[in-house]
């Protein structure tokens, strides 16, 4: 299947359906679920400059998930709602996401482009892959080499990176490869020392603990999500984020007496204090 074609179509539905969705969607109450989307690995460069408030830059590399196919508009793609979310949590950091999704493409897609993506020397790159290849014939183990070089380049450039796994949507799980492509992620996530974002297990949970339709979350294509279900996403990317930071040890000071000095200290050489995330509605 085109899924080039696909996704134009999807826009095309999502413009007609954007006044009902935005109705349903203001019911749906976003929390960050943080036991479920935390990473189990820690990202020692993002972290570090997020703690430092210095200027970071996020590649958001992907398909039509990260482009923002079924988003009724460009800044309701979750990359630029991430950034805004980070603005939120961290004020004080500089943080700038680069969209690089590209409907329709898959990891050999994608790393045929990489390494103009990581020209602009990336901190960390959230690489969103694996639904157009499930989507395919050939299985998903083909994917395994693909994915390993991906990571492989993208450490080599000197950047964090965290993988993405497919969205829980009925168009996926009608696919029997939905959860060996989950499986095989979190697999390779393991072996390369890389988090991986669990968006397929928080749309899970959506669906079936929150019990949100369908119809509410995602595009009315049944494949790609939502203004709402993007923004709850990037909400719960951004307390992952966040949280990892704070996990992360506090960067080695000097121990003398004049640099630990209270009216030496600057603000930026502080620890921000614990972020927390209340329960918000959103809303578009």
């Amino acid at each position: 299947m085109n899924f080039r074609i696909l996704s134009i179509a999807a826009l095309a539905l999502a413009g007609a359906s954007v006044t009902v969705a935005a109705a349903s969607a203001h019911r749906l109450e976003c929390q960050a679920a943080i036991d479920l989307v935390k990473f189990s690995r820690p990202l020692a460069k993002i972290s570090a400059r997020l703690l430092r408030n210095e200027d970071i830059t996020i590649l958001a590399l992907g398909s039509s998930s990260t482009y923002g196919t079924g988003a009724s508009k460009s800044e309701f793609s979750y990359p630029s709602r991430l950034e805004q979310e980070l603005h939120t949590l961290l004020p004080k950091a500089k943080v700038k996401v680069v969209n690089r999704g590209i409907g329709g493409e898959d990891a050999q897609q994608m790393l045929a482009r990489l390494d103009r993506d990581l020209a602009s020397k990336p901190d960390l790159v959230l690489w969103q892959v694996g639904t157009n290849a499930l989507l395919g014939e050939k299985g998903v183990e083909n994917q395994a080499p693909l994915i390993r070089d991906g990571l492989r380049r993208i450490r080599a450039a000197g950047a964090d990176v965290v993988l993405m796994d497919p969205q829980y949507a009925p168009y996926v799980l009608r696919d029997p490869d939905a959860r060996p492509m989950v499986q095989l992620l979190a697999r390779l996530g393991d072996e390369a020392g890389v988090p991986v974002f669990r968006r397929f297990a928080l749309m899970q949970d959506w669906h079936e603990t929150r019990e949100y339709a369908f119809s509410d979350i995602l595009a009315p294509d049944l494949f790609h999500m939502n203004d709402w279900s993007y923004g709850c996403l990037a909400r719960n990317l951004a307390a992952a984020l966040v949280a990892n930071a704070q996990a992360a040890p506090a960067p080695a000071t000097v121990t003398t007496a004049a640099a630990t000095a209270p009216s030496e200290k600057t603000p930026a050489q502080a620890a921000p204090a614990e972020v927390i995330l209340p329960a918000k509605t959103v809303s578009h």
